[in-house]
């Protein structure tokens, strides 16, 4: 084997990397924060909320989660605009993290729910509480206390699903690796180096929503 390694690169394109490290970064923020709003919502309506909106959510929920990321990207990208409605690319990337992330993080936040005890929903109805009152004040940040850990890995998978939003050319760390491995062509040093940040990433966010968890939920961390 006669392959040199050659990393000298890597400074002459580290704007690029900067860049594709940081869409990246607003990419899971913006998905994680909307996404899981959203999954909370579906998980109130599925578990808690009026009959005649259940069939939507669960139809939503289904259609996600059993269909690739990256037709559901297409869609929202090439699709759409059939439609009348153009969206850039980092718009679309996205719409795309949050449909995604909001479908499996319901059926997460739901399982959650549903191991809720009896009591506490009997407790919230003798305080004269509605449905949503009770899911609020009640029931919510338990339910969020036991699924943290699940829900935090779905984050992080998503995060590094993220790296397909490349397909329609939005600026994350994949894109700036295929620019740099054409321009380079020293694809195996390219995709050394994008696997180590994508690594990294994933590590510091699972990392960062344990830290996270812990303020939110002290008690538990007391433990």
């Amino acid at each position: 084997m006669n392959y040199i390694f050659e990393f000298g690169w890597v400074a002459q394109y580290y704007p690029q990397i900067v860049k594709g490290v940081l869409i990246t970064l607003e990419l899971i923020a913006v998905g994680a924060v909307l996404g899981i709003s959203l999954g909370i919502f579906c998980a109130w309506v599925r578990a808690l909320g009026p009959a005649w909106l259940k069939p939507a959510v669960a139809t939503y929920v289904e259609l996600i989660r059993n269909t690739p990321f990256l037709i559901q990207l297409f869609f929202i990208f090439f699709g759409l605009p059939s439609l009348g409605l153009q969206l850039d690319e980092l718009t679309a990337a996205n719409i795309a993290m949050v449909v995604n992330l909001g479908a499996y993080s319901c059926e997460i936040i739901r399982a959650g729910i549903q191991a809720t005890p009896k009591g506490q929903f009997e407790a919230g109805a003798s305080l004269a509480m509605t449905r949503f009152e009770t899911f609020r004040h009640v029931v919510l940040v338990p339910s969020l206390q036991r699924i943290w850990p699940a829900l935090s890995s779905q984050v992080v998978i998503v995060m590094l699903g993220s790296s397909v939003v490349s397909q329609i050319a939005a600026e994350d760390l994949t894109f700036a690796a295929n620019f740099i491995q054409s321009r380079t062509f020293r694809a195996f040093e390219t995709y050394i180096v994008s696997t180590v940040i994508y690594l990294c990433l994933a590590i510091l966010l699972r990392q960062g929503l344990a830290v996270l968890g812990g303020l939110i939920f002290p008690r538990r961390a007391a433990r």
